[in-house]
Formats: structure tokens, sequence, C-alpha cells
């Protein structure tokens, strides 16, 4: 708490570092604006939540960016005013409908990874098959990338599910293995994360090369940290870390879980730009 003070309790700080600046909201999908559930197809948001964020989007710019497909993630918000950054940013598109922040193309639209589409779905039926016998494993086609998740697997057979994932990995050299809250991650060795896709919808907003540009990332998992990072490094703007314990991040303040607390300051920040 010394190092991440909590963002509800430096509310005012960081309204007053605010002033003047247009803020860009970019917000993880599960542990963020849903709980995290054993099953992730059931990861379901609240409908408080979803109206909050609906008014956040009046307000601000507001992105989904996750590790999920985007079409799964939408599915889940349900918001057409929203951007979407689904697969860990490698697919992007922006507002569908009654978006005044769209300064370019009426829909963003990037897949930096396209070309990996055929080589993610043989590696998904090859680990479907490979791990059908460890019960509780799930394997989640995320289009652009893979997850093994093991949060329903008896604790003793987690390292069974990371050699039959690593056994499948090790004939294809140009995916990378990363490991996130129970789950492990397969995704294309691009250069391309959750960092990226802040910057790319950024410059997609026109916010490139801005100073007087605000963007909040708020997130729960490794994954988030790329994006952390990129608004430690650009020296604008801030992330949140959602953890209920400490943990190492680049993130500059943090809002324990339940998801409550996210709500509690999307409402807040949301209050404050209807009234000015």
């Amino acid at each position: 708490m010394l190092h991440h003070p909590s963002a509800l309790d430096m509310f005012e700080q960081i309204i007053d570092a605010s002033k003047g600046k247009q803020i860009v909201m970019f917000l993880d999908y599960d542990g963020t604006l849903s709980p995290i559930v054993d099953d992730p197809d059931q990861a379901f948001m609240s409908n408080k939540m979803r109206k909050t964020v609906k008014k956040l989007a009046r307000c601000f710019p507001t992105a989904i960016v996750s590790g999920r497909c985007r079409d799964k993630v939408y599915n889940f918000v349900k918001l057409a005013e929203l951007y979407y950054a689904g697969s860990h940013g490698m697919d992007i598109k922006g507002p569908e409908t009654g978006s005044s922040y769209k300064k370019r193309d009426q829909s963003v639209l990037f897949q930096p990874a396209s070309e990996f589409l055929p080589m993610i779905d043989e590696v998904y039926k090859k680990l479907v098959e490979k791990t059908k016998s460890t019960p509780g494993a799930i394997v989640e086609n995320n289009k652009f990338c893979l997850s093994v998740h093991y949060r329903c697997v008896d604790e003793k057979k987690w390292s069974e599910v990371a050699l039959q994932v690593r056994s499948v990995m090790k004939e294809y050299p140009e995916l990378r293995l990363t490991q996130g809250r129970k789950v492990l991650e397969i995704r294309p060795t691009i250069k391309w994360d959750k960092g990226k896709a802040l910057e790319f919808l950024l410059e997609s907003l026109g916010f490139a090369n801005c100073t007087d540009v605000f963007p909040v990332y708020i997130g729960d998992d490794k994954t988030d940290e790329d994006a952390f990072k990129i608004l430690r490094d650009r020296g604008q703007g801030f992330g949140i870390l959602v953890s209920k314990s400490p943990k190492d991040t680049n993130a500059s303040y943090s809002l324990q879980e339940p998801k409550e607390a996210s709500w509690e300051f999307f409402t807040k920040i949301g209050e404050v730009e209807a009234a000015m």
C-alpha cells in the first residue's frame, strides 16, 4: 500500500493530475469487470457494472483489452460504443455506433497475427486431445491465442497439465508460452501485447503525440503489466492493479477485490466528469 496506494483513497490526487487532459479508459475484463470463476464461459459481468461502464464510455473513450477472443468479450459486455482489443490486443475493433471520439476510421480494425490462425487452430486441437485425460483442464480458443485453464484441476496434477502443454508447444517455436492466474497462455512470438494495443488505440484516437491525454489502465493479471509499463515509461496517466494481495507491479495504484472496488472507482470518476 505504500508503493501502490488505493486508487479510491488517492482519488482526489488522481483527479487533480487529470485536470485539463483527455482521460482515456482501458479496462481488462476477467478479474476487473467480472469475477474470476471456475468456468471461463460463466465469467459474466453484473448489470450494475455494465451500466457503470456504459456511463463511463459517455464521458471518455473506453476500451476493453483482454486475452479473450474479441467476439467472446463483446458478448459478455454487450456495449457497442466501446473499443475492443481481444487476444491480448491482437484483434482490435472500434465502436460500431454512437461514439463522438472516432477521429479516424469508423471501425478501427487491426489483426497483426492473422498469418498464425491456421497454426493456432492446429495447436488448439492437439491441446484438447492431449489434456482430455486430465479432469478439470479447459482449453479455450481465443482466435489469435489459446488459454489452458487449470483452476479446476486437482493441484497435484497442475504439473501434469504443464508437461502436456509443453509437449505440444515444443513443435511450435513460432508460439510462446506464458503463465497467468491458473492459466497457461499460448501466443504468437510477434512483438505485440496489451501495451502495444494501448499505444495503437491512442494513435487511432488521435492522441499518439499529445501531452494533454491521460490514459488510465485497470487490470489484474501479468499480461496487464505490459500496459502498466508503457504508461510508466510515457509518464502519462497511470495503471491500477486489481488485487487483494501485494504483487510486484508497474501500476501506480491498486484496487482490492471484490469487483465492487472497481465499480466504485468507475462510478466516482464518471460522476466527476459529468459534473464538469
